[in-house]
Parts: structure tokens; C-alpha cells; sequence
């Protein structure tokens, strides 16, 4: 529960920065070009009966009072007359339903659902000039966009940069089959693609695996160039256990908890755990792999001495003093864990570490940034296949991306990376987006033909439409992967 509360607050203190920001790219220029913004609200607040005296509470919450013009009559839809004071000025608030956040601009088609006159003012969105209208949607893309950039160079310059270069593996990769039948052999030492040379071992180097023609490896004291002669998945290199390739680390013990299978056997740090259920075991990655076999076979266990029968097994592990041996009985946890922490790759492989100056951190992080988002895009490809529909993820999925402890530097990265995402889905030319609006201003500019209000409305709705039809769906799949369907 701990867990879940930290993860919570990150993601929402995330989100709401990252909202307020975006939304205030918007508010920015429209009121540089003197377009009037009716509200600024964190989250929404649809009136919902049961929620109206709430709503009504919290809309006040940082209400400034806006100017009122004189007095006006509007008729009803019964034709009686009624005085209404009309207001100019903003109206701040939070909404009770935290799902993002709106800034409702005078004259503007949009979400907020704003009747609008016949008769537009000067004030209102629809009466600018197409050239300031773009910049005015745009501005919360650009926000994204820079806050991200920035943050990736602050965090490069308080932090740093510290990874383990992929060169400086000496002992290799641990390849699962599909890489073998390329040709990769266990132990093999990154170099690179015919395009680049490898740097960390990150999602970037499986990326650029898909792409290369030939991949180099050091394998003992010799460079081996490896063809590429089939299309590879990226999903497929990632999703599959064991992953195409992995560190090799062997599956040495770096402590023992308490009260667990492993203390029980009598386990200590530094010891080797060499086999489990009779299967060779050389390194974590083989051991994750023969827990997963136990997994898929309790999954299909019916009786709870069906489950029972498959958490007892043996264990085989060396010990570091003396170098003996032991094979012995165990019944593994529920979750089928031993009870050991593994040792950490930072103390096997020389780590790489990178200061910036304040100045330097700035060029260093546009870099990053950039490539961030360029890998983000070319990924989009697979969101069009089965696996990337399964793939796709909810509230609970971005969440889960967070660290379980909190640590700063990991929040802001996370921040960053979720700036950008937002950025280019936003930039989308898809109705209802930012990006749906600019599409039809760019329209306006070339043909010189404006789209009617009406027509602007129904591409509102179609818009939100897809966007709650994906809505549904991501978060569909974080519901299915929780129970275990997927």
C-alpha cells in the first residue's frame, strides 16, 4: 500500500505540473493577443448532481473576482427575459475529477462546450488573425516541449550522467534463443550497428539492433560481424523472457532476508546459487527465466495441492568460503521468490560517470531530449499492431513507470519524458487535440477558407470520441495485466 501511495503522489504531482504548465502555454498568448480566457482550472469539473455542492465549494477555491460589464437581457429557451452580468475576467479552480485540466478561451470551439453569439466580439479567439489563433493553440505543445528539454539539462547538471558503458561489459550478454538463431553466442560483448556504436544499455541499443544490417561483438579476443537478415520487433526483443539480450551477471547473492526459503537453506552473501529444480542455473537472467517456467505452471494449477506441489523444488548453490556445493529441498515463497537480493551490475563493471557545467548541461540535454522523442516517435509504428493495442497502458501503467521509493532525480526524469509524450500527442492532428485545431488553421492559411463553428463542433465530438474509445482501451489493458488476463 506504501508502494502505491508514493507512486500516486508522484504521478499526480507530475501530472498536475505538467497541466498547469501546458495550460498556461495557452493562457500566455491569448492574453498576448488580448483573447479573453473565461477559466483556468486544474482538472475538470463536470456538474454532476451528486458532485454540485462540491463543485460549486472548490470552483471558489482560488477564485479571483472578475470585472463585470453592465447588465444585459437574454431570453430563456421559453422566451423570458432575464438580466445576466456578463464577466471578462478569469476564473481560477480545481475540478473534482483529476483527468488533466482546461483553459476555456472567449470565441473558441473546444471541449468547454461555450455557446457562442452570433455576433463575435474583438475579444473573442474566432475574430484574430490565423497566425496568432496557431500560436495561441501551440503554445501549451511548445511548453511541453521546452520544459522538458530544460529539465533534462538541469537534471544533467545537478545529477550528472552515471551508466555502465555497454564496452565495458566483459562478460558479456546473456542471449535468449531468437538471438542465438542470428548468430549471437552467450558472452558476446556489444561494439555496434554498420550505424553506431553501442553507449548504454538501454531501449536505444535494442532500437538500433532493429535497424542495423550487421551488428559487431567482441567475442573472446576477436570482432565478429553479425547480419542482420530478417525484420526484427522491437516489442518482440523487449516483451519476450527471457529479453533478446541482457547484462550477464552471475547469480551470486548480495544478502539474504530474514525469515524467507533462502535463510532457511542457510544461504549467505557471496554464495552462487548454481541450479534450481535440477536446471542449470549460470546466471540471474537463467534464474528468472526457470522462475518463470514455476509461474506459468502454478498459473495453470487447480487445487492448492497442485500450487504447493509446484512451489517445492530444489536449489543447488555454491558456498563463497569453502566452494562446497549444497543441493537442497525448498518450498519456495507464494510468489515463488527465494528470499535473496541480487548482487547489484554496479559492482561488477566499471561505471561511467559524466559531470556537466550549467552551460554544458543545456546542449547535452536538448541532445537527450531530442533523442527521447525521436526514439518516441519511430516506436508509434507498433501501436498499430496487435501486440502494440496489448501494449498500450492507462493511468495505471504511467504510474507504475515511478519509482516505489521516492527519488528525485528519477521524478523529474519521469516528468520530462511524460512533458514530451504530452507534447507530441497533443501536436496530433487528430479533432479535439491541439493538434486537431492547428491542422484546420494551417487549412484556413492556405486555402484561405475558414471551417464553420458547426463543422468545428461535430469534429469536437468525433474527436473526443477517439480519445475516450483510447482512453478506454489503455486502461481496459492496466485492468486485464492487474487480474492476469494479459
Amino acid at each position: 500500500m506504501e508502494v502505491f501511495l508514493i507512486r500516486l503522489l508522484q504521478f499526480m504531482l507530475s501530472i498536475s505540473l505538467l497541466v498547469l504548465l501546458h495550460e498556461g502555454g495557452h493562457f500566455f498568448f491569448a492574453r498576448l493577443f488580448k483573447v479573453r480566457v473565461n477559466k483556468f482550472y486544474l482538472f475538470f469539473n463536470p456538474k454532476f448532481h451528486i458532485a454540485s455542492t462540491y463543485d460549486k465549494w472548490v470552483r471558489k477555491l482560488f477564485h479571483l473576482k472578475p470585472e463585470v460589464v453592465p447588465e444585459k437581457i437574454e431570453k430563456d429557451e421559453e422566451g423570458n427575459e432575464h438580466k445576466v452580468k456578463e464577466y471578462v475576467g478569469t476564473e481560477y479552480g480545481i475540478g473534482w475529477l483529476p483527468l488533466g485540466g482546461y483553459c476555456a478561451i472567449s470565441g473558441m470551439v473546444d471541449e468547454t462546450n461555450q455557446k457562442l453569439d452570433d455576433d463575435p466580439k474583438p475579444w473573442e479567439f474566432r475574430t484574430k488573425p490565423a497566425w496568432q489563433r496557431l500560436l495561441i493553440m501551440i503554445g501549451g505543445v511548445l511548453v511541453n516541449f521546452l520544459l522538458a528539454l530544460f529539465i533534462y539539462s538541469m537534471v544533467l547538471f545537478h545529477w550528472g550522467d552515471s551508466y555502465i558503458a555497454v564496452k565495458d561489459m566483459n562478460m558479456g550478454m546473456k542471449f535468449n534463443a531468437s538471438a542465438k538463431a542470428l548468430g549471437f553466442q552467450d558472452g558476446d560483448i556489444l561494439v555496434g550497428t554498420d550505424k553506431k556504436e553501442f553507449k548504454k544499455y538501454d531501449v536505444d541499443l535494442f532500437r538500433a539492433i532493429t535497424d542495423a544490417e550487421r551488428v559487431d561483438v567482441m567475442r573472446g579476443d576477436k570482432k565478429v560481424s553479425i547480419p542482420i537478415t530478417e525484420e526484427l520487433s522491437l516489442l518482440d526483443m523487449l516483451k519476450k523472457q527471457p529479453v533478446f539480450a541482457a547484462p550477464f551477471v552471475p547469480a551470486e547473492v548480495d544478502s539474504v532476508v530474514a525469515d524467507t526459503p533462502a535463510a532457511q537453506l542457510g544461504m549467505k552473501k557471496g554464495d552462487k546459487i548454481v541450479a534450481i529444480g535440477g536446471k542449470p542455473v549460470d546466471c540471474w537472467v537463467t534464474f528468472d527465466d526457470e522462475r518463470g517456467r514455476l509461474a506459468d505452471a502454478l498459473a495453470q494449477a487447480k487445487t492448492p495441492a497442485d500450487s504447493m506441489k509446484v512451489r517445492q523444488t530444489t536449489v543447488a548453490f555454491q558456498h563463497q568460503d569453502t566452494g562446497a556445493i549444497d543441493t537442497l529441498a525448498v518450498t519456495l515463497n507464494p510468489d515463488l521468490s527465494l528470499g535473496v537480493v541480487k548482487t547489484s551490475i554496479y559492482t561488477l563493471y566499471k561505471e561511467t560517470k559524466l559531470e556537466y557545467g550549467f552551460l554544458e548541461s543545456f546542449p547535452a540535454g536538448i541532445s537527450y531530449g531530442v533523442g527521447v522523442l525521436r526514439g518516441y516517435v519511430d516506436d508509434l509504428k507498433y501501436v498499430f499492431t496487435s501486440d502494440g493495442a496489448k501494449s498500450l497502458g492507462g493511468f495505471g501503467a504511467i504510474g507504475s513507470l515511478f519509482p516505489a521509493e521516492w527519488d528525485w532525480m528519477m521524478f523529474w526524469r519521469m516528468t520530462a519524458f511524460l512533458s514530451i509524450i504530452l507534447a507530441f500527442m497533443n501536436i496530433l492532428p487528430i479533432p479535439a487535440l491541439d493538434g486537431g485545431h492547428v491542422l484546420f488553421l494551417l487549412w484556413e492559411m492556405i486555402t484561405g477558407k475558414k471551417p464553420s463553428d458547426k463543422f468545428m463542433t461535430y469534429a469536437e465530438y468525433t474527436g473526443m470520441g477517439i480519445l475516450l474509445l483510447l482512453m478506454v482501451v489503455a486502461n481496459l489493458n492496466d485492468i486485464l495485466r492487474w487480474i492476469g488476463v494479459m
